[in-house]
């Protein structure tokens, strides 16, 4: 049986890829216990914790207990992440850190913890739900896009320390996707409304997540049209300034 860490475990992904986990020992960690027990009382292979993310020593006690009595953790996925659009100057430097806080740091500090363990096991895999605007920065997502792109060079620095140990590091890079992240990123719904010929459905991607879950995938980019977007955005980066300056500049 696979025991699964997962973050951001509230969040209406974590909500469709559970189902799909009832063969694993789920670790869930989200900021409403209460809430988390009533959403996955159907699980019965599971134990949950409130964990405050931005709280190293927490998190350094959690993992050991974790490990003490229930075992190393074979896959960890790290899901928690919110966003806002606004251009750059409406942002506080605390709501900046903020941020990074749990889009960045979080993410960082435990994949340290739990992939030091896994090197030492010789196996195992973190995946990192990230973002497609931690590949293609846009108008209005300075901050966000920036806390993501520092995730995806975290990953891809640690997929190359960790593959000797044949650990495995996956990054998950999906477009936007129809869940609560919106409520406070978008909260007048325009761009949400501008990009919904783009909008994944979360049981689409929780079902790709899980598809990859005991694979060497490196990096699983979604929807293909951004991830087509992004081979562009990389062969002509003028162009694709241009264009995201203008004709796609939806937020």
């Amino acid at each position: 049986m696979r025991k699964i860490l997962i973050t951001g475990a509230s969040g209406g992904l974590v909500q469709e890829m559970v189902p799909l986990l009832a063969e694993d020992f789920l670790i869930l960690l989200g900021r409403d216990k209460e809430k988390l027990e009533q959403l996955y009382a159907f699980h019965e292979q599971k134990v949950i914790y409130d964990t405050d993310l931005r709280d190293e020593e927490a998190l350094k006690t959690l993992i050991q207990k974790v490990e003490r009595q229930i075992g190393r953790i074979d896959i960890l996925v790290n899901n928690a992440g919110y966003g806002r659009f606004a251009d750059f100057d409406e942002f506080s430097s605390q709501e900046v850190r903020d941020m990074f806080e749990i889009n960045t740091f979080a993410l960082m500090t435990l994949s340290r913890l739990v992939g030091e363990q896994m090197k030492q096991a010789q196996k195992g895999q973190i995946i990192n739900i990230v973002s497609m605007a931690g590949l293609i920065a846009s108008s209005k997502s300075s901050v966000y896009s920036a806390s993501k792109f520092a995730a995806i060079g975290f990953s891809n620095a640690l997929r190359l320390e960790l593959a000797p140990s044949q650990v495995v590091v996956t990054t998950v890079n999906p477009g936007p996707i129809a869940t609560t992240f919106f409520d406070q990123a978008d909260p007048e719904g325009a761009y949400l409304e501008s990009v919904k010929a783009f909008l994944l459905q979360p049981k689409d991607v929780a079902r790709k997540i899980v598809s990859v879950m005991g694979t060497k995938k490196r990096e699983l980019n979604l929807p293909w049209v951004l991830a087509v977007a992004h081979k562009c955005y990389t062969l002509w980066p003028s162009l694709a300034d241009f264009l995201a300056r203008t004709i796609f500049n939806y937020k």
